[in-house]
C-alpha cells in the first residue's frame, strides 16, 4: 500500500464585513492581573507526597495553631501534598467577590483526586495578598497502577481546579478613570487600521480621536466617571473595516501546515524539484470589438501553471492561479510537505513571491 503524505493548505480570506471596536481593541488599563500562592491539599487517599518542604509546610500549618510537633518525629503525610495555587484577577472585580484557582503539585504526589485545599493567600506582583482560596478540587485526570509498576494514566490527575475558590479580599485600583483621554490598543498593529479607527470615532465626535502610532487610538473622555462609562458604551460598539493583512506564508515545519495569506501574489517562475517539475507562465490577450460593434480595445492577463513527474502526469489551470493552488497542484502530484516547503523558500529565494515567507 503506498503511503500518501497530507499536507493542510488554509488560505486566508479578509472579510469586508465591518466589526465592532470592542472586538479589535482593548481599553488601556483595563488588564487582569496575575495571582499565585503556595499551599496543602490535605484528605488524599494515599495518593500524596513525603519530601521535606512538605513536612516543614505541614509542621508549619500546625504551628499557627499551637500545636508543636517534635522536630526527630517525622509525621507519614501521603495524604498531603504540596501545591502552587494560581488564578487570574479580572478588571473592576471587586472585594467579596470570588474568582476560579487552579491547583498544581509541586512534588512528587500522584494525583490530587478527592483532595481539599487548605486556607491559601494569593499574592500579587507588588507582594500584596488580593484573594484567599480554600476549597475542594475538581480533578478530571485519573492515575491507576500495579504492584509491577506498570501504570495507566487519563489526562492530568496531579492538577485541578475550584470554581469560585478564592474570594477577592483587596481590590486593584484601576487608571480607567483617571486622566481626559481613553486609549484603544489595537489587537494587531496595523497603521491602517489605527487610521480608520480615528476617522470612525471623528465620524461620531469630530477631532475627538487622534492615532499616536500603529497601536493606540487617544480619545478624549468626559472626566464624570458615569458619562464616560457611557462614552465608552457608545464607542466600543461603533463598527469599522480593518486594513487587509499583511501578506503572509507561514510554514510549520513539524506538522507540515501551510498557511497562505490572500494577499500573497506569485510571479512568473518555473521550479524543478527533484521528479517535480512546475512551470508558472503569464501571457497577455488583446481583446477588441468587431467592426461595427461599440467598445474599446482592453488587454487581459492569462496565467497557466503545468507540474509534471517522472511518470509525466500532468496538470492545467484555468488562468488566474494563485499560490494556493500551485501548492494544491504540487500535493496531489504526492510530494510530500518537506517537498511543498522547500519549493516555498526557493520561491521566496528567487523574488517570485510577494509576501513574507515565516518558517516556525
Amino acid at each position: 500500500m503506498k503511503a500518501v503524505l497530507t499536507i493542510i493548505i488554509i488560505l486566508l480570506t479578509f472579510s469586508s464585513q465591518a466589526q465592532r471596536i470592542k472586538d479589535l481593541t482593548d481599553v488601556a488599563g483595563v488588564r487582569s492581573n496575575q495571582l499565585i500562592g503556595y499551599g496543602l491539599v490535605v484528605g488524599l487517599p494515599g495518593t500524596g507526597e513525603q519530601s521535606p518542604f512538605t513536612e516543614q509546610s505541614f509542621k508549619t500549618m500546625l504551628s499557627n495553631f499551637g500545636i508543636t510537633m517534635p522536630e526527630k518525629l517525622k509525621p507519614k503525610i501521603k495524604n498531603v501534598a504540596a501545591v502552587a495555587v494560581h488564578a487570574e484577577l479580572s478588571a473592576f472585580t471587586k472585594s467579596g467577590q470570588t474568582i476560579d484557582v487552579t491547583v498544581s503539585s509541586m512534588g512528587s504526589a500522584q494525583s490530587l483526586r478527592g483532595g481539599t485545599l487548605l486556607q491559601t493567600m494569593l499574592i500579587g506582583l507588588d507582594g500584596n495578598a488580593y484573594a484567599v482560596a480554600q476549597g475542594s478540587l475538581v480533578v478530571s485526570g485519573l492515575g491507576a497502577g500495579g504492584l509491577d509498576g506498570s501504570k495507566v494514566i487519563v489526562n492530568t490527575p496531579t492538577v485541578g481546579r475550584i470554581s469560585n475558590g478564592a474570594t477577592v479580599e483587596r481590590e486593584i485600583k484601576s487608571p480607567f478613570s483617571l486622566g481626559d483621554h481613553i486609549t484603544f490598543n489595537l489587537h494587531k498593529s496595523d497603521f491602517t487600521t489605527a487610521k480608520r479607527l480615528s476617522d470612525v470615532i471623528n465620524d461620531l465626535i469630530s477631532g475627538s480621536a487622534r492615532a499616536i502610532d500603529a497601536t493606540s487610538v487617544e480619545v478624549t473622555a468626559p472626566r464624570d466617571i458615569n458619562d464616560r462609562v457611557s462614552f465608552l458604551a457608545v464607542l466600543e460598539n461603533l463598527e469599522f473595516e480593518p486594513a487587509s493583512p499583511a501578506a503572509k506564508i507561514i510554514v510549520n515545519s513539524r506538522t507540515g501546515t501551510i498557511v497562505i495569506g490572500s494577499e500573497v501574489k506569485l510571479l512568473a517562475a518555473a521550479i524543478t524539484h527533484g521528479g517535480i517539475t512546475v512551470t508558472i507562465n503569464e501571457s497577455k490577450n488583446v481583446s477588441q470589438p468587431g467592426a461595427f460593434a461599440e467598445g474599446e480595445t482592453v488587454v487581459t492577463n492569462e496565467s497557466s501553471v503545468n507540474v509534471t513527474q517522472e511518470d509525466a502526469r500532468m496538470f492545467v489551470f484555468e488562468p488566474g492561479v494563485t499560490l494556493d493552488t500551485l501548492v494544491r497542484a504540487i500535493n496531489e502530484v504526492g510530494a510530500g510537505p518537506g517537498d511543498v516547503m522547500a519549493i516555498l523558500e526557493a520561491l521566496d529565494q528567487a523574488g517570485a513571491i510577494r509576501g513574507e515567507l515565516i518558517v516556525i
